[in-house]
C-alpha cells in the first residue's frame, strides 16, 4: 500500500533569448521570485538560454527547490531545465536526430541541440520519472516546413518515454510541445507513450501562447485567438500499482508582473496538482493512434521526396556557380586595375562561400536529414505493425 501523495507541477516557456527577448532580465528575476514564494514541487522550464539566468534561478529557489538540473546540449544549450523539491536520483538526455536547419539562423532551433530530458525523482516512497521537452516551433501554419521534424520529435520522445519508464511508479511530461490537442504531434506523443492530458475538458480554454491578455501578444493574434493556443502541456501516466489523479489545473501566474506593465513571458505558465494512491492506472486505447501513425508516415515520406529534390537543386546550383569561378580565374592576367582586382576577388570569395554551402547541403546535411526521416518511417511502421498484431498492451 502507498500512502496518499500530492504534488504541484508547473511548466513554463520562459522566452529567455539573450539580446532578443524583451525585458528578459527583469522577467527572469520575477519568475525566480515567484517560484521562491509559491508552493511548487517540480518545475519544468524551457527557453532558459542563458547559463547566468539558470544560476540566478537556482540561487533564488535554493531553499524551496534545492535540487536542479540543466540539460546542456548543442551550441546554445538545450534551453530546458528542472527545479525540484525532491532529490534527483538519475538524469538522461536524448537528442533528437532532426531539429530544424543549420542555415535557418533566424529560427535558431538547430543551435539549441534540442531533445527530451529525463529526471528520475524520489517523491516520498514513489519513483517518478519527469520528462521535459521543447519541440520545434511552428513558424507558419499554412506552410509548415518543419512538420516532419516535429512529428519525428514527437514519435522519438514517445518511444524514449515508453522504453525508459518501465521501473517508474508514474510518468509526468512537462513542456512546450508546439502542438495543440488536435495536432498530429500531440496525438502521437499521447498515443505512443500512453499519456493522458492534465488539462480537463472544463479547462480546455486555458491557452498558453498568443493569449490576448499577454502583454507580448500582437493585436493581430489577440483578435484572431482571444483565448490563445494551448501548446504547452503537462501529460501523465500511472502504473499497474499506482493511480494518479489530477486535482487541479490552472494558470498560476497573474497577467502582469507586480508593479510592471509586462507579463512574465510570451507564454503562460500552467500548473497541475496530482494525487497518487494505490491502484492501477486507467486503461488506454490504441485505436486512434493507428490513423495518426499512418498520417505521420505519409508526412515523412513526402518530406523524403522533398529532400531528394532539394539535393538535385543544390547540386545544379553548385555546377552553375563553378562556371563564373573558373571564368574569373582567366581574368587575373588581363586585369591592370587594383580596384577591379579587389572587386573580382571579393566576388570570387562570395561565390566560393555559396558553393561550399551548396555542397554541404547537397551532401552531409542531405544525408543526415534523409537518414533521420528513414529511421522515423521504419520505427513508426514497426510500431504500427506490432499494434495491428496486438503486441502492445494498453
Amino acid at each position: 500500500m502507498v500512502n496518499e501523495v500530492s504534488i504541484n507541477v508547473l511548466t513554463l516557456n520562459c522566452w529567455g533569448i539573450p539580446y532578443v527577448a524583451k525585458d528578459r532580465k527583469a522577467r527572469m528575476v520575477a519568475i525566480a521570485e515567484k517560484f521562491a514564494t509559491e508552493n511548487y514541487d517540480v518545475i519544468c522550464l524551457q527557453e532558459v538560454w542563458s547559463n547566468d539566468d539558470f544560476k540566478m534561478m537556482k540561487a533564488k529557489t535554493q531553499e524551496q527547490l534545492p535540487y536542479s538540473h540543466y540539460f546542456h546540449s548543442g551550441v546554445a544549450g538545450s534551453g530546458i531545465c528542472i527545479l525540484s523539491r525532491y532529490p534527483i536520483q538519475d538524469i538522461m538526455f536524448h537528442k533528437w536526430p532532426l531539429n530544424g536547419y543549420v542555415h535557418k539562423i533566424h529560427h535558431g532551433d538547430w543551435f539549441g541541440g534540442k531533445g527530451v530530458g529525463l529526471c528520475k525523482l524520489k517523491v516520498h516512497n514513489l519513483n517518478i520519472h519527469f520528462y521535459i521537452a521543447h519541440l520545434h516551433a511552428e513558424y507558419s501554419r499554412s506552410n509548415d516546413e518543419y512538420k516532419a521534424h516535429r512529428v519525428l520529435q514527437a514519435f522519438d520522445t514517445a518511444q524514449f518515454i515508453r522504453m525508459t519508464s518501465g521501473s517508474a511508479d508514474s510518468v509526468i511530461l512537462g513542456g512546450d510541445l508546439n502542438a495543440e490537442s488536435q495536432d498530429l504531434a500531440y496525438k502521437i506523443m499521447c498515443g505512443v507513450a500512453g499519456l493522458a492530458d492534465a488539462c480537463s475538458n472544463s479547462s480546455s480554454h486555458l491557452g498558453t501562447n498568443e493569449c490576448a491578455n499577454n502583454s507580448y501578444t500582437s493585436s493581430k493574434f489577440a483578435r484572431a485567438f482571444p483565448e490563445g493556443k494551448r501548446i504547452d502541456h503537462i501529460l501523465f501516466s500511472g502504473s499497474k500499482n499506482i493511480k494518479i489523479e489530477v486535482t487541479d489545473f490552472q494558470h498560476p501566474f497573474p497577467k502582469r508582473i507586480p508593479h510592471k506593465d509586462f507579463s512574465y513571458s510570451d507564454h503562460e505558465a500552467i500548473m497541475a496538482s496530482f494525487k497518487f494512491t494505490s491502484g492501477s492506472k486507467s486503461q488506454y486505447t490504441n485505436v486512434d493512434i493507428k490513423d495518426s501513425l499512418k498520417e505521420a508516415i505519409k508526412i515523412c515520406e513526402i518530406s523524403l521526396k522533398s529532400v531528394r529534390r532539394q539535393r538535385y537543386w543544390y547540386l545544379l546550383l553548385g555546377c552553375i556557380l563553378i562556371i563564373p569561378l573558373i571564368w574569373s580565374m582567366g581574368l587575373d592576367c588581363s586585369i591592370t586595375s587594383y580596384c577591379v582586382a579587389i572587386g573580382i576577388n571579393i566576388g570570387r570569395l562570395f561565390l566560393t562561400a555559396v558553393l561550399c554551402y551548396t555542397l554541404f547541403m547537397s551532401s552531409i546535411w542531405n544525408i543526415i536529414e534523409k537518414n533521420a526521416l528513414k529511421a522515423a518511417c521504419l520505427g513508426m511502421e514497426i510500431y504500427l505493425t506490432n499494434l495491428n498484431n496486438n503486441l502492445y498492451k494498453p
